[in-house]
Formats: structure tokens, C-alpha cells, sequence
């Protein structure tokens, strides 16, 4: 159990246990091993890191031109990362998604502004009741367009929000590697509804960034 989500959530809500449970994979766990992606042509990638990632993987899954998201970990620099080198600090990686969208229905500058809408870019190295580097605010882009993208996109946050210079936290670097999360961690918040963190943290989360941008959903129903 992660003991940054517990202790937070204990505060906010004593009833639930927080955390990416260390589950692995067994017969009897029932849990649903997901097959690769393999993505059709012309679909193309994306990389963001904005707190757990069951929370970030459920909300760009719900958004139209966007095929599949990914778990896994990301800036980092060991070569390697799981679950619990990641949590612990050894690896310097984030928790962090890979996404799979089509570029004739979706654009780079949405998806941005679906990462920015989605989470709260003024907390460093914290998302909600989640604290620790592996939950920090960052955007891999993977060429000079994309950069510019974000970069414009933070420009005009602080020029429309009225922020001052400073306070957006998200790290924004050039790609390196992406490792996907073990396989119990794929879908986690479709596989696994009624865990204590996914109902108390992850949907709303998910609920609140469906009623402020509708217009961007694949369904228009909030989720249970």
C-alpha cells in the first residue's frame, strides 16, 4: 500500500483506503491481463504525467479521437522501472501515460488542454491526496512543434489565469523512454470500480473534468 495516498486520504476520508495496491496478477485474483495495443496507421503518441496514473489514464480514455492509453513510468533515469522502485523514489520516474490518438479527430493542442484542465499544474510534486515525485506535473514532448505547443499553452494560462510568473510546476522535457506498469495496473479504474481509492479519488476527479469540458467527451454521462 502507498503510504502518501493513505495518510492524505485518511484526512480527507476515513472510510477509504487509499493506494495503488500492490496486487500481482494470479488465477485467483480475477485480474484481467489486457492484450498490447496495436495501433492502426496513421495513429499517433503522446506522453503526460500528472498524478496517478489510474486517475489520468480513465480521463484521456474518455475523450473523443483517443484510442487507448497506457500506464507505465516515464522521466526518469534509471533503465529500468516497476511499481515499487517508482514509489519508492529509486527510479526518479513519474507515474505517466502513453496515448494512442488519432490526429484527424484530435489534435496535440487538445490533448494538452485536456492535461491542463485535468489536474492542478500550481502543486509541485502532489496531486491531490497523492505526494511524491512520482506524482509531479509534466509534459514529454517529442518535437520542436509540440514544444511550442505546451509552452504557448502555459503563456496564455498565465496571461488569461492571471497567474504569477512561477506558478505552474509542470515540467516540460523532451521524451526519452516510456515503461509500461505491470499489467494489473492497465484499466485499473474500468476493472475496478468499487476500490476504496478509485471512488473516493479517481471518479471524481474523472467527474469533474467531464462537466467542464463535455464538448471533448466520446459519452456525455458522468461515471459511478
Amino acid at each position: 500500500m502507498n503510504f502518501h495516498r493513505f495518510t492524505m486520504s485518511f484526512l480527507i476520508m476515513v472510510s477509504i483506503t487509499i493506494g495503488c495496491k500492490n496486487l500481482q496478477p494470479s488465477a485467483e485474483s480475477g485480474i484481467k491481463v489486457i492484450p498490447p495495443y496495436v495501433p492502426s496507421p496513421g495513429i499517433q503518441k503522446a506522453y503526460f504525467a500528472s498524478g496517478c496514473f489510474w486517475c489520468v489514464e480513465a480521463i484521456f480514455e474518455s475523450v473523443q479521437g483517443v484510442k487507448e492509453v497506457i500506464s507505465g513510468y516515464s522521466g526518469g533515469e534509471a533503465k529500468d522501472a516497476n511499481y515499487e522502485a517508482v514509489s519508492a523514489g529509486y527510479t526518479k520516474h513519474a507515474e505517466s501515460v502513453e496515448i494512442y490518438y488519432d490526429p484527424k479527430i484530435i489534435d496535440y493542442n487538445t490533448l494538452v488542454k485536456v492535461f491542463f484542465g485535468s489536474h492542478d499544474a500550481t502543486t509541485l510534486n502532489r496531486q491531490g491526496p497523492d505526494f511524491g515525485k512520482q506524482y509531479r506535473s509534466i509534459v514529454f514532448y517529442q518535437s520542436e512543434e509540440e514544444h511550442q505547443i505546451v509552452t504557448d499553452f502555459i503563456e496564455r494560462m498565465y496571461l488569461d489565469g492571471g497567474l504569477p510568473q512561477g506558478t505552474i510546476t509542470t515540467e516540460v522535457v523532451p521524451f526519452k523512454t516510456f515503461f509500461p506498469a505491470e499489467p494489473y495496473h492497465q484499466n485499473y479504474e474500468k476493472l475496478h470500480p468499487d476500490d476504496d481509492y478509485i471512488r473516493g479519488i479517481s471518479i471524481p476527479r474523472l467527474n469533474k473534468f467531464k462537466s467542464l469540458y463535455p464538448e471533448l467527451l466520446k459519452h456525455q454521462s458522468l461515471s459511478h
